[in-house]
């Protein structure tokens, strides 16, 4: 019998099976005659393409590659963060949660049809040491080990057409390997090769720094395992820097993608005292999940600024909404990315896995950021830690099949269509990046503004305490006024 009788055979065996399990399905699950019959028919269309594609492509088709990019289309169809995995990118995943990988130790970005961009190279990995600067555009890729589906000639391959997973995965391999990357900057006349052998990249999550006595920068890049002990950590060594107390605090979270919830929801429980810091919202009523402040963690009340900006997506964007909602933190800086949706990891067989939304995230005031973002308290636009921005900067607007902020809100029709974006949207991105593609000062700018706030913040507590101090003496007969002697100089109290 010839490969392809034997597929087509295969493939009625498969559609009999499938019809099979569905029967188990009206007559034990509770599905309805006509539903069941719809799927079927949907399922047996499926077959009959796949029979017809094998059968008569002009060339022949891996069959495994086949099922696997009909798994990525399923998936791609639904929403821009679902997404059906292999053991590769399972792995890649996993490893990005774990913040510890073999690699080159750059944070990268892509824009479509556009090159692989460095955002920065992380300090003492071999992308640093190697001379790696951010906004570097990394146009060529040269594997150490070059991918099966690639052409036998071909060692080397351009970054324009690959998608950022693919990116990635080149550049990361094994302790010790080398890898070439080319890399085009301003000044240079062509892209230039630079040789970089892998290392062990840690990738901490959580840095603190003293700007000035009392006054401390916590910059989070994103919310991995580590997320929570690593808080700790940096804020323990803040105090202990700051011997007389915290006078104020920057919570930095711009460029920060996001990651794990629960890492997001044990750092934002450090600052409120009690009550909701988010919930997720299933497609049911009855999936609703709140997550609430635990006692025993709470910081000393001392004012807050939240850094955010186009960068700050998801998990960042729960952090910054409740200290926003809870009204513990000014927000400043600029929209944030808009990522309102929940996503679920299921490990599947063969190493695989399946990233699915399940859910959408509201702050504790009810409000859906999905599409919108958080909008800062103090709307600031000046350049990122990089030395600024070229362009505008992706949001979840901008993604293809992105869920609506209609859809996000009660009582909305979840199967509504997404609209494309309108031409005042288009407009409105163009004099964004007009104003971003300005602010190429080396200086952060933003963070001075924020450390500015937070000092003109106590000198206003101090302002305020000492007019109501002299408020009480005024109210205070004049005998026991000279007894009691002058009015206590005012102390800032940080607050």
């Amino acid at each position: 019998m010839s490969k392809r009788r034997s597929l087509s055979v295969a493939l009625r065996s498969w559609s009999l099976g499938v019809a099979a399990a569905f029967m188990a399905l009206i007559l034990f699950g509770g599905w309805s005659l006509g539903r069941a019959a719809v799927q079927y028919d949907d399922l047996a269309l499926f077959a009959s393409v796949l029979d017809l594609v094998r059968q008569n492509y002009v060339s022949e088709v891996d069959e495994h590659e086949l099922m696997q990019s009909a798994l990525h289309g399923l998936l791609r169809e639904l929403d821009p963060h679902s997404s059906y995995m292999d053991p590769k990118d399972f792995d890649e995943m996993q490893v990005d949660t774990r913040g510890e990988f073999h690699g080159l130790g750059i944070e990268v970005t892509k824009a479509k049809d556009r090159y692989i961009e460095v955002v920065s190279p992380i300090e003492g990995t071999p992308a640093f040491r190697a001379g790696v600067k951010p906004r570097d555009q990394i146009t060529v890729i040269c594997p150490t080990v070059v991918p099966e589906n690639w052409g036998a000639d071909e060692t080397c391959r351009e970054t324009q057409d690959m998608n950022l997973v693919e990116a990635v995965s080149l550049m990361r391999g094994e302790l010790g390997t080398e890898i070439t990357i080319y890399l085009w900057r301003e000044g240079f006349e062509e892209p230039r090769p630079f040789k970089i052998r892998r290392d062990v990249v840690k990738m901490a999550s959580v840095e603190g720094a003293t700007l000035s006595p009392g006054y401390v920068h916590l910059n989070v890049r994103a919310f991995q395992e580590r997320t929570q002990v690593e808080l700790a950590k940096e804020l323990a060594k803040l105090h202990e820097e700051n011997q007389e107390g915290l006078k104020g605090m920057v919570i930095d979270l711009r460029d920060n993608p996001g990651g794990l919830l629960n890492q997001a929801v044990a750092m934002a429980d450090y600052w409120i005292d009690d009550g909701l810091i988010v919930y997720t919202q299933g497609r049911d009523a009855s999936q609703r999940e709140d997550y609430r402040s635990q006692a025993g963690m709470d910081e000393p009340d001392y004012p807050i600024v939240v850094l955010v900006n186009a960068g700050s997506a998801s998990a960042s964007e729960i952090v910054a909404g409740a200290l926003q909602d809870h009204g513990r933190g000014l927000v400043m800086g600029t929209r944030t990315f808009g990522k309102g949706s929940v996503q679920t990891v299921y490990p599947l067989e063969g190493g695989a896995g399946l990233r699915l939304t399940t859910a959408l995230y509201y702050t504790p005031s009810g409000r859906s950021i999905q599409e919108v973002g958080i909008e800062p308290d103090i709307e600031v636009h000046p350049n990122s830690p990089s030395e600024g921005v070229l362009m505008r900067r992706l949001r979840e607007a901008d993604l293809r099949g992105h869920l609506t902020h209609g859809q996000a809100s009660p009582g909305s029709e979840s199967g509504s269509t997404p609209p494309e974006p309108s031409a005042s949207g288009q407009e409105n991105a163009s004099e964004e990046a007009e104003v971003e593609a300005q602010e190429t000062e080396e200086e952060d700018v933003l963070l001075s503004r924020a450390l500015e706030v937070l000092k003109s913040w106590s000198y206003f507590d101090q302002l305020s305490e000492q007019r109501n101090q002299k408020a009480a003496a005024l109210t205070v007969p004049a005998d026991e006024a000279v007894d009691e002697g002058p009015p206590p100089a005012a102390e800032s109290q940080g607050e």
